[in-house]
């Protein structure tokens, strides 16, 4: 796809990544798809898998971006020396695919994790099963650090505080990031332990909420009059078939657990523009000494909503895939996970570039395959000559 051309303002980019474990080879084709478009991004923002994808994208210089995602992906995918006939393996997909969980689950992912040893077990269990120790050092050899902390790119991640309970974001404006700041992000428990930053404790933040599309949209609103597009791409999608199966039910319930209320989110959003632009409307026809006042200019402070265009690429799971599939790291899924990754973004960079430029104002939300049972019809978010 060739690369943009802008007939006004860039708009501000950001790229929002929710966490889906061994899904994430999904963002990272999203990303090369992203990244042949425009490099132009400024602002990642992820949550789990989609915090260690981010901080590949963040902590590099445009050039070596998708490179590193290639070498952390193909470190930790596993691949058999033998792979089974094409024919045999399609009748047996799902089987082979759980098996190849199990034996990462089993025997843990290169550069990623490593079973506690049995004698962690005694005298009593660890908090997890899983030492980090191999992401660790990952993070620092593919990431760096002084680069990501430099300014070039905004970067924030969400994690949990483990004894209070409440949700933080660890930003490159606030604070100097490090791998603990990423790996606390991914901390799933009970699988991997609680990472320390200072004196707290944090899980993964998905625990809370699985996408910082909530952050990263309260962030921008009102903050620039400059255009806005946030490339959204979930691992999860919240809608699914009735569980026929007790493994149907365990994926089903994995999905709707972890999928992003992007809907919810940008409905808020969209409720949001209409209320600023009803309030401004409604002081047009006030008299120009009452419009002038302090307190109406108090309250239309904030209400001139910069154009915002989320674009929304989902996952969307092939028929053989089970309950597993956010933690099975083979290589034959990771290679097809990140060509339907970098496939819809395609897709979706093409629906984008034939939309026009957002109205003044405007928010809109483009998904190249929306679910029927999403098609709904939207209110005009402006009239003709009014701001």
């Amino acid at each position: 796809m060739p690369r943009r051309t802008q007939t006004g303002p860039a708009p501000l980019s950001a790229l929002v990544l929710q966490g889906g474990g061994a899904l994430g080879a999904y963002q990272a084709g999203a990303f090369e798809a992203l990244d042949r478009w425009s490099q132009d991004l400024d602002w990642v923002a992820g949550i789990s898998i989609g915090a260690i994808n981010a901080a590949l994208i963040a902590g590099n210089p445009p050039g070596r971006r998708v490179q590193r995602l290639h070498a952390f992906w193909e470190r930790v995918s596993l691949m058999l020396p033998v792979r089974p006939d094409a024919q045999l393996l399609s009748s047996v997909r799902s089987w082979w695919d759980d098996a190849m969980a199990l034996w990462g689950a089993s025997l843990g992912v290169p550069g990623f994790f490593t079973p506690r040893p049995l004698i962690a077990w005694w005298p009593q269990p660890p908090a997890s099963w899983y030492d980090t120790t191999p992401l660790r050092e990952t993070l620092l050899e593919l990431v760096d650090f002084g680069y990501l902390n430099s300014g070039a790119m905004r970067f924030s991640v969400g994690a949990v505080d483990v004894q209070s309970g409440n949700f933080t974001y660890f930003d490159n404006r606030r604070e100097r990031i490090g791998p603990e700041h990423v790996m606390a992000s991914g901390a799933l428990p009970p699988g991997f332990g609680a990472v320390p930053i200072g004196q707290r404790w944090y899980w993964d933040g998905g625990l809370v909420s699985n996408t910082p599309l909530t952050y990263v949209m309260n962030q921008l609103e009102g903050s620039s009059e400059r255009p806005v597009t946030v490339f959204q791409i979930d691992l999860f999608r919240a809608r699914g078939k009735l569980p026929e199966t007790l493994a149907d039910t365990e994926e089903r319930q994995k999905d709707i657990r972890f999928s992003s209320r992007t809907r919810l989110v940008s409905d808020q959003v969209r409720d949001r523009h209409l209320l600023h632009q009803r309030l401004r409307a409604l002081a047009e026809h006030l008299p120009p000494e009452q419009r002038a006042s302090a307190e109406v200019q108090a309250l239309l402070a904030g209400t001139t909503d910069a154009p915002i265009t989320l674009v929304h690429v989902i996952h969307r799971r092939k028929s053989y895939e089970t309950q597993t599939k956010d933690y099975e790291f083979s290589r034959l899924s990771m290679v097809e996970h990140w060509q339907a990754g970098s496939a819809d973004m395609g897709a979706s960079l093409q629906l984008l570039a034939h939309s026009g430029p957002a109205r003044p104002g405007e928010f809109r939300v483009f998904d190249h395959e929306p679910d029927a049972s999403d098609a709904r019809t939207l209110p005009p978010l402006h009239q003709e000559g009014k701001p």
